[in-house]
Order: structure tokens, then sequence, then C-alpha cells
């Protein structure tokens, strides 16, 4: 399935100035999927963290703000592989721990070389809470529901969609 939010994240993967990610987005818009599908596409490796189905990680992130701790604690606890540059690592249910949004701070600050993407049903919610939040340390980037074209295109409708491309809008 192709959702064009893919270009975006390819943008944000190659750009020289990329920070940790919050993905935003409504509930059952496709978050996790697409991280997961961008991952699977464009990384070597994902490592993946729900913070609602493992209790345990959240104490990695409220114990410490070092990264390379926080890392080495996910790495022996869930047997996943981070390679700097080569693994997308995605904190998925991110809102149920505040100290893993104000991590992001300390990824972007001393460890930029790792690809972190956090998403969450609830996430617009918890940022908006008056907490310690990482200003100016993370980019944000919102997903919506399936456009017109993204459904004919999973679909298999790609003639209608260039077709419907190629129409001029009657005004």
């Amino acid at each position: 399935m192709e959702r064009f939010i893919l270009s975006e994240l390819i943008k944000w993967k190659e750009s020289k100035y990329r920070k940790p990610l919050i993905l935003k987005g409504v509930r059952q818009v496709g978050k996790t999927w697409i991280l997961k599908e961008f991952g699977r596409r464009y990384y070597e490796d994902i490592a993946y963290f729900n913070f609602d189905e493992n209790l345990e990680y959240r104490q990695f992130f409220e114990t410490t703000k070092d990264v390379g701790r926080i890392l080495q604690n996910l790495i022996f606890a869930s047997g996943q592989k981070i390679t700097p540059e080569k693994t997308l690592i995605i904190f998925d249910e991110a809102q149920d721990c505040p100290a893993v949004i104000n991590s992001l701070k300390y990824f972007c600050e001393n460890a930029p070389e790792y690809h972190v993407a956090c998403a969450g049903s609830l996430l617009g919610i918890a940022l908006a809470k008056p907490s310690s939040f990482p200003v100016g340390k993370v980019d944000f980037m919102q997903i919506r529901p399936m456009t017109f074209s993204e459904f004919l295109l999973a679909n298999g409708d790609d003639k209608l969609v260039d077709y419907l491309n190629s129409v001029e809008v009657l005004a």
C-alpha cells in the first residue's frame, strides 16, 4: 500500500538537520503501520518498542537521561539490534511515558546518528499537557486519513488515479 506521507518520511531520513520525529494523527489512521513500513523499506533494521504493551521499557527512560544507557537497556531487554544510521527506532504509544518524549531532546543533542520516530494514539493530548518538552529538538509530521487517490492506488486503480490527476478541476 502506498501512502503519500512516505515521501515526507524519506525527506526526514535524508535531512542533514534531522531530529527525532513525532508522528501525530487520529486513532487508527495508520501511524504505527506507516512507520514500520517506512522502516522495512528504507532501513536495514527496525527496533520497535511499544510502551503500552511492555511496561518494562518505561523504567529505562525514567531512571536516566543518558542515551547510551537507554539504548543499552532497550537492546538487552528486547534482544533487538540497533545500529546508528541503519536502524529505525520506533517508540509507539509514547504518550504513556512522558520521559520518552523528554528523552528526544537528548537523542537530538547527544545521539543524532540514531533515527528515532515516536507515535501514539493520544500523543497530541500528551503533548498538550504542561511538562518538560524538548522544544526545538524534534520534528513533527501529521498523518491524515487515506486520500481518495491513496485508496484507489491501494486497490490497484493506478490508471484511474492518473486520469483523475489529468482532469482539470471545474470551477
